[in-house]
């Protein structure tokens, strides 16, 4: 199908890092852009209604989109934009509901209104993760679309299920759907681990060791390497984030590794997507200013950098978008839908990537293990030698028929294969004493390592037993304030004491003055 707009030589107005498309022809646009520019794309048709947090996915060369919310209002629509047409349509799942098939259902009353959650593609069919909704259940459910019957349903799970949140992350690492944080019906934070096993739909609670990110929600997060969930950004109910955090998932530790390259503000809201060695990170923002900048992290090395920038107020410098890999005629592509900025938007726009290499994963490999790999190298590297050396004295068997050479040729074709292996030979100790340095110093650390655990093990006693002594000081104390508030009653009632006394002591001076002058006047009269 060809559509053709205005001229085929796509006329544009470049600004900021996006462009608008002026005339597309719909079978060759996609090479004619320009690398790591965004562009909006002509749609033809209706577009849907604009709208942000909801779910967007990539199948079959098309961007599928659930939900969302607007005005405060959830949706439950499902709408698909299709590559190859530039043209938007929505599905009406068909339900089955206790083994009956009930024919085109709408999607209203098929799937919850729902905001904040998320869709993953599996096989065929696109998992759809609860979020926020007015009816919401205590767990987090699992619906799913198939996507040849377009039949809808409820997954059936077990296991300890994540509880019912929002604004979580949900990152498949192989065959598992790893959950992480959120917020909950009760506006809850969260930061705890959930797995779901999509091949026997069971969960599992995962407990992790090391310090774990702060309770957050509207995060991002990626799998590298298929061991390790880089977790970025998100906010509380008052802080924004721009740390990076990382859970090996071999080990369950987590680690907040240092950061390399250009300086990324705070954000949440924002949509991230991993293609290769890098992680993209489109949008956000922090309740006062979006986010303009387009991030791309190198995962091997740790090190952000800045690929392009929209002006302010513009629909990607938005809350709540949607970001996704799309593959179209070989090359890969950055597609974003929605968000909100001030303003809800449902804009298409699309960037043109650049091919990268792929980088081995060197941040996250030990020097041990790369001295192991250098030694496996060396290794084979000297068996594939004696294997040519073989395979020369098999070929020159083989010519001698044909040409007889001279002892001086094979003399010195000898020397030469025997200085090969000499070399590959030295290679290889060269590489075996490196790899038995670096496990010596390895040694060295986890001694050192072991040392400090017994020193800070002996000051936590310490501490212990200061603490015990400063608790009984404490008790002592507040008995010699009793002991002085009572020697302060006591001495209240010495000093009354001493007062009757002394008026005691008055009114007998008194007694006895008076006898001594009635017993004279008695004398006076006897007289």
């Amino acid at each position: 199908m060809l559509f053709h707009l205005g001229l085929l030589g796509l006329p544009k107005n470049s600004a900021m890092g996006t462009e608008e498309i002026m005339g597309v022809d719909v079978g060759d646009w996609f090479t004619q852009l320009e690398y790591e520019q965004w562009v909006a794309i002509p749609v033809f048709g209706t577009r849907p209604s604009a709208r942000y947090k909801h779910a967007a996915a990539i199948a079959d060369d098309k961007l599928y989109i659930f939900g969302g919310s607007r005005n405060g209002r959830y949706l439950s629509d499902i709408q698909v934009f299709d590559f190859g047409s530039l043209a938007w349509s929505s599905i009406k799942p068909n339900i089955e509901l206790n083994g009956h098939k009930v024919e085109e259902m709408g999607s209203q009353e098929a799937l919850p209104a729902t905001s904040d959650h998320s869709m993953v593609k599996w096989g065929n069919k696109l998992l759809l993760l609860s979020g926020h909704s007015k009816n919401s259940s205590s767990s987090m459910i699992v619906h799913f679309i198939d996507l040849p019957t377009q039949q809808f349903g409820i997954l059936e799970t077990s296991g300890d299920s994540p509880s019912a949140r929002g604004g979580y992350s949900a990152t498949i690492v192989g065959s598992r759907l790893v959950i992480f944080g959120g917020e909950d019906r009760s506006r809850k934070l969260l930061n705890d681990i959930h797995t779901l096993n999509l091949e026997t739909m069971m969960w599992e609670l995962v407990e992790s060791m090391q310090t774990p990110p702060a309770p957050r929600f509207d995060h991002t997060a990626a799998v590298h390497a298929g061991r390790y969930l880089l977790v970025f950004g998100g906010c509380s109910h008052s802080i924004f984030f721009n740390d990076l955090h990382v859970l090996d998932l071999q080990t369950m530790e987590w680690s907040q590794p240092e950061i390399q390259g250009d300086l990324v503000t705070p954000r949440a809201g924002h949509a991230g997507v991993s293609i290769g060695e890098h992680w993209y990170i489109v949008g956000g923002g922090d309740n006062k200013n979006g986010s303009v900048e387009t991030l791309a992290l190198n995962m091997p090395k740790l090190a952000w950098s800045t690929l392009t920038g929209v002006k302010e107020r513009h629909p990607l410098a938005s809350e709540g978008l949607s970001v996704c890999s799309a593959l179209i005629n070989g090359e890969k592509y950055l597609a974003s839908f929605g968000g909100y900025n001030g303003k809800y938007t449902n804009e298409v726009f699309v960037m043109r990537l650049k091919p990268r290499d792929t980088l081995r994963p060197k941040i996250y490999q030990s020097p041990a293990a790369a001295a192991a790999a250098a030694s496996v190298t060396a290794a084979y590297a000297l068996a594939k030698s004696e294997k040519l050396d073989a395979s020369r004295i098999e070929a020159n068997s083989r010519e001698r028929g044909k040409k007889k050479p001279s002892q001086e040729d094979l003399v010195i074709e000898i020397d030469a294969i025997k200085e090969d292996k000499k070399t590959l030979e030295v290679s290889l100790a060269d590489a075996r004493a490196e790899n038995s340095g670096l496990r010596e110093k390895i040694d060295e650390v986890n001694s050192t390592h072991a040392d400090l655990s017994k020193e800070l093990h002996s000051v936590q006693g310490q501490l212990v037993t200061e603490r015990s002594r400063c608790f009984k000081l404490e008790a002592q104390i507040a008995e010699l304030q009793k002991a002085l508030e009572s020697l302060e009653s006591i001495e209240n009632e010495v000093q009354l004491l001493r007062r009757q006394k002394s008026v005691l002591e008055q009114e007998i001076e008194m007694n006895d003055a008076a006898q001594k002058q009635g017993s004279g006047v008695w004398r006076w009269i006897a007289g």
